[in-house]
């Protein structure tokens, strides 16, 4: 996209007085998501980062949470930093894809307070505080029923009973679901209270929802640069995956890991049709294109790790790989996906050219090598080192990133249009 004639140059849009802040945020649900979506990026990492130091290292009287550290940096990762740029995305694109007027700021500024301010809480009940950790994890959950009530308001109102918008508020529905278990857990619940949280946080809410908009917009972008481009976007997908994506879960989260192979194999298929059926060849070029393409790789690398998992330990009972799947799934596909979708949107709904970038393309590239990292620890070795290793450089890929996008957060838009 070349930038428009009434564009000012970069250099030349200031920020935002203190007096006109909250407005320019309250602007676009976006602005404000995305911008608490920042913020928790390093946030929820920093305190990973340092509790894997403590762990390896010692850290004197570092303070422990009152849950397993894994649990909690599950939880805070997978509904706090995803779903802020989950509910910026939503709030903006819903009423486009289903032909409504834009959301008014009273229905999303809510949301953004609800989920970010328990964000917010319940990283800090982290350090030995477990009722400000429920508190938080509360307001959370508050702030998931006015997304949902919104969105799903937004569906209603509308004549087009769009697939992928039913999707996202499916896994939506499932992340309140998930919130609560993980809240009943809080209140003294059984531990399968959080075993199903963290399961439901990945093959419930996060995954559907990636792979749906995937499905929707990576078509779509393709075919707007590259005019020889093939739109493919089977009806049958999206409730295919659902359906072995709900059937993984399950087997997951009641302990029958000699048959997840049986959901985990097709969905590696699945995927690996999709990201070829898409002609990645035929869109390398512009970055801002490509880099969804080359995130979307790791989705059936991931799933190929599972089902390789899935046989091994059902035919010896030996559990390889231990967690480099969901790592693979989690920085390789989530995190990428997220570095690409989240710079597109910034860049085009800030008025900037349509291209990715330096600081955005030093942060992916950096992302795969974390992503690497990850993976590589479950192999052997000092694994609580590599551990560290990969969660600082999460930090170190993602700093100028936050950095940047958070300035074009707090300024107006470049071609001078509100929004």
């Amino acid at each position: 996209m070349a930038e428009s004639p009434t564009s000012l140059p970069t250099s030349a849009v200031k920020p935002a007085t203190f007096a006109e802040l909250p407005a320019l945020l309250a602007s676009a649900p976006h602005r404000l998501l995305f911008l608490a979506g920042s913020v928790a990026v390093l946030l929820s990492m920093a305190w990973w980062a340092l509790e894997l130091t403590w762990m390896r290292f010692g850290l004197g009287s570092w303070p422990q949470p009152s849950i397993p550290p894994a649990y909690a940096h599950s939880m805070l990762i997978q509904y706090g930093m995803f779903p802020l740029f989950i509910f910026g995305f939503l709030l903006t694109v819903f009423p486009r894809w289903l032909n409504r007027p834009s959301l008014p700021r009273s229905r999303y500024v809510p949301v953004a307070g609800c989920v970010f301010g328990g964000y917010v809480l319940a990283n800090v009940g982290l350090l030995d505080l477990p009722w400000l950790l429920a508190l938080g994890m509360a307001l959370m959950l508050l702030g998931y029923l006015i997304g949902l009530v919104t969105l799903a308001s937004v569906l209603r109102a509308s004549s087009d009973r769009n697939d992928h918008a039913r999707s996202c508020l499916l896994a939506l529905a499932l992340g309140v679901l998930g919130l609560i278990a993980f809240l009943a857990y809080l209140f003294g619940a059984p531990d399968e209270c959080a075993r199903l949280a963290t399961r439901l946080g990945t093959f419930g809410l996060l995954l559907p929802i990636f792979f749906s908009v995937t499905h929707r917009m990576l078509p779509f972008f393709s075919s707007n640069v590259i005019k020889s481009y093939s739109v493919v976007r089977p009806r049958w997908s999206l409730p295919v995956v659902w359906a072995l994506l709900l059937a993984h879960l399950l087997l997951d989260w009641r302990g029958a890991l000699g048959w997840l192979w049986l959901a985990d194999i097709p969905l590696a298929l699945v995927f690996a049709w999709h990201a070829l059926a898409w002609q990645p060849w035929k869109v390398m070029r512009p970055g801002v294109l490509a880099v969804l393409h080359l995130a979307f790789a790791w989705l059936p690398v991931a799933f190929a790790l599972y089902a390789v998992q899935d046989v091994i330990y059902a035919a010896s009972g030996q559990m390889l790989f231990f967690r480099a799947p969901l790592h693979a799934l989690a920085i390789g596909y989530f995190g990428s996906m997220l570095v690409a979708m989240v710079t597109r949107v910034t860049q085009g709904h800030s008025g900037r050219p349509m291209q990715m970038g330096a600081v955005p393309w030093l942060c992916f590239a950096l992302l795969q090598a974390v992503a690497l990292v990850r993976i590589r620890a479950e192999f052997g070795g000092d694994v609580y080192l590599w551990l560290v290793v990969a969660a600082y450089g999460w930090l170190l890929a993602f700093l100028p990133w936050v950095l940047r996008s958070a300035w074009i957060y707090l300024t107006p838009r470049a071609d001078g249009k509100p929004g």
